[in-house]
């Protein structure tokens, strides 16, 4: 049978088994295994091919037959159409089960890693409203919902999300469970007033339209920060636009606004200009306060960034007279977190805003014992940087999502440090590093941190010490 013939095919009451693949459960035939979307293991289903990736077939759900043990309501109206909190339809405690289960596996599987001590997720105490900071797009494209399709009075006009797979297509969105409330009341109130005064929605095709993208970051001190990003310059509209903002929303902390004219929506090249405020809006973690700016990255889970800070900090096990090295430092935050604990601290990290910001975190913490370098991780990390700044006692190192390239997996095992603690993102090609790095190290401790609830991500804390 063809590909383009199997395409709608219905498989009626298979079982749906342990999530796998990005979240995706797993269901096997006698003829192949299909990957299923918002399905929970233990589900009975009935359901359709619909596509085929890299020989991996996905279908949908016609409709659940019985319901798995760990199937839950979804608390979102939005869910299934939006592309976020994918896993809402599988209870927490399930969750955290599936995503310790994605560490072993990609461990013990993937890695042929022997780990001498499995460690308990480490769950969030809030799974809803814990992100700090969110971002909106406008779109006078609207998805429209199918008992929308033939309403010709329907607003055209949105902010929220874009539909996976559709760029030019902005899901509406009446209420995100991601961050506090009030960032909901901020985005409606702003959409609201634009259609109240006529202006206009971006359109992606065309590349115009004055409201483009509202970026909403708050912190647990309770400060709140709005960048508001126009496709067009019409200062008199932004002005207008945010003095409403402000005397409507007098708890938002600093007020920010810039005009992207671009294809793209990345703020990184764009001027930025502060209406309100200091421009910045703080978070402390411990005794460490930091300094968060529009453009600065910064974990979005504060809580849960605590937590993971503090196993990194276990993990390392410092006494005070450590040279330790921070790879992929971004902008400091666990250098900075770690520097009192320890003799000195170098970063390196590739975007230089992000050291500018480091640099300026550990100024207003008075943090004297940190150094940090910009530059790529493969030339900066040097032999020439190891005679510089003296041979790490203790590595940390937190990589993008694909890992760290196999030249820097060869420059740590240069270095012989005593500990490793190597935090991921990504726990397969955190697996496939480890697995290199077995060479000269074991694997004593993992820990996985939820920092992102009904989502299968999950960060992973690993300690290794030197044979």
């Amino acid at each position: 049978m063809s590909i383009g013939k199997l395409f709608g095919k219905v498989y009626e009451n298979v079982t749906a088994e342990g999530a796998g693949f990005e979240g995706y459960c797993v269901v096997k035939t006698d003829e192949k295994t299909i990957f299923v979307k918002y399905s929970t293991p233990g589900d009975v289903l009935n359901i359709r091919l619909i596509s085929k990736k890299n020989k991996v077939f996905f279908a949908e759900i016609i409709s659940v037959v019985i319901p798995g043990p760990n199937r839950t309501e979804p608390f979102c109206s939005h869910f299934g159409v939006c592309g976020g909190c994918k896993w809402q339809q599988l209870n927490y405690q399930a969750q955290l089960y599936c995503k310790n289960q994605l560490v072993y596996d990609s461990f013990t599987r993937l890695g042929k890693i022997v780990c001498k001590e499995w460690q308990p997720i480490i769950g969030a105490q809030n799974n809803k409203y814990y992100r700090n900071k969110t971002e909106y797009t406008f779109s006078n494209r609207r998805w429209l919902l199918n008992s929308e399709l033939n309403n010709e009075t329907v607003q055209q006009k949105a902010a929220g999300f874009h539909i996976s797979g559709r760029f030019d297509k902005v899901l509406d969105i009446d209420k995100c469970y991601l961050q506090d409330d009030f960032a909901n009341k901020i985005r409606l109130f702003i959409k609201n007033y634009g259609i109240e005064k006529n202006l206009s929605f971006y359109d992606i095709k065309e590349n115009k339209g004055f409201l483009r993208n509202i970026i909403i970051r708050n912190s647990t001190l309770a400060q709140w920060m709005i960048v508001l990003i126009t496709g067009e310059d019409n200062e008199t509209e932004t002005l207008k636009l945010l003095e409403e903002t402000e005397k409507k929303f007098p708890e938002i902390s600093t007020i920010i606004y810039g005009v992207n004219t671009k294809t793209n929506d990345t703020i990184y090249d764009t001027n930025l200009v502060v209406y309100k405020g200091k421009g910045y809006i703080e978070e402390k973690l411990d005794e460490i306060i930091y300094r968060i700016r529009p453009k600065s990255f910064f974990q979005t889970n504060s809580e849960q960034t605590l937590k993971l800070y503090q196993k990194i900090r276990e993990y390392a096990d410092l006494n005070g007279n450590e040279i330790v090295y921070d790879l992929y430092c971004g902008t400091g935050s666990i250098s900075l977190f770690i520097a009192r604990n320890c003799s000195r601290v170098y970063g390196i990290e590739s975007v230089p805003q992000a050291i500018e910001d480091a640099n300026e975190n550990a100024s207003e913490n008075k943090i004297s014992n940190v150094d940090f370098f910009t530059g790529d991780m493969r030339f900066v990390f040097s032999n020439d940087f190891l005679l510089k700044t003296g041979k790490p006692d203790i590595i940390i190192t937190d990589p993008p999502r694909a890992g760290m390239h196999p030249d820097v997996v060869s420059q740590i095992l240069k270095a012989e440090a005593t500990k490793i603690v190597y935090i991921s993102c990504n726990p397969s090609t955190q697996a496939r590093d480890i697995s290199m790095l077995s060479e000269k190290y074991e694997v004593m401790k993992t820990c996985p941190v939820d920092m992102f609830p009904h989502t299968h991500h999950v960060e992973n804390v690993t300690l290794l010490i030197k044979k």
